[in-house]
């Protein structure tokens, strides 16, 4: 435990185990996937609305920061993964942690602490925004902080875990301004213009898995890893194989469309013979 964790852990924990409505607030603040994730998702849309459709640029920073969060996400497991095992604060025995009322002491087992990928993610949306909307974003970003802070009260993170993800995530959002990821909004954007029905669909599913730190996308992907070394190969192929089956046929589906979309705006443009 280094010198600058210690202090702040034990004065925020002070506060823990006193009164049974104070410890479930923070405990749902800390694990709500709506409060922690939705909101900022929410201030997201908004502002989509109220710049996105008034300035290019600014929806292109927008559409650019959603594959950023993910890349975020992605290196705080890598560093995680990679780092020294850093148990919970909650199993702790060093800390002496006073367990709040209705803190769970078994949640994220084998998980490592060290860095925030919570604290990420909410970080680099709001530092997304703000980069949109200064207004907008320092809302954001002081929501962001409001919501990580619990936390640490529920014994799930230390206060270095919370300041490094955070970091990570605000640094890693402005990869949104680099060419590339500028580049790769343009044309999703693009595509956006002549398909909005698609893309928009495909933006709300997006935005919601973000919402839940994409614990849908996480279960199925433990599910498949699962399948491929429990079950025999035929099995999975069989899994496969409708999966294909509906896969192709919504592309050749979507084909269908463009091209009788393509016809109609093709006949309705010929001039008519009288």
């Amino acid at each position: 435990m280094n010198w600058f964790d210690l202090p702040i852990i034990h004065f925020i924990n002070s506060f823990a185990h006193r009164s049974w409505i104070a410890d479930a607030i923070m405990h749902e603040i800390a694990t709500s996937n709506f409060l922690d994730g939705a909101v900022l998702m929410a201030m997201f849309w908004w502002g989509w609305i109220e710049y996105g459709k008034k300035n290019s640029e600014k929806r292109e920073s927008l559409a650019a920061n959603l594959g950023v969060c993910v890349l975020a996400v992605v290196l705080v497991r890598i560093l995680a993964l990679s780092l020294p095992f850093r148990e919970r604060p909650i199993r702790n025995p060093v800390l002496h942690f006073t367990h709040p009322f209705t803190s769970n002491p078994h949640a994220l087992i084998n998980w490592s602490a060290f860095p925030s990928d919570h604290a990420a993610l909410a970080f680099c949306i709001a530092t997304g925004l703000w980069m949109v909307s200064r207004r907008l974003g320092t809302l954001a970003l002081a929501y962001a902080f409001v919501t990580n802070v619990p936390r640490i009260y529920d014994g799930i993170h230390y206060p270095t875990d919370f300041i490094a993800g955070a970091l990570l995530g605000s640094a890693m959002a402005f990869l949104s301004r680099t060419g590339i990821f500028k580049n790769a909004a343009r044309t999703c954007l693009d595509f956006l213009d002549q398909y909005p029905a698609y893309l928009y669909a495909l933006l709300f599913a997006w935005t919601f898995e973000i919402s839940e730190m994409f614990s849908s996308l996480r279960q199925m992907a433990v599910l498949v890893a699962k399948s491929v070394m429990l079950f025999p190969a035929w099995q999975v192929n069989a899994l496969g194989i409708p999966l294909l089956v509906v896969l192709s046929s919504l592309l050749m589906w979507m084909r269908w469309q463009r091209r009788k979309t393509h016809a109609l705006s093709h006949r309705l443009s010929s001039p008519r013979v009288q």
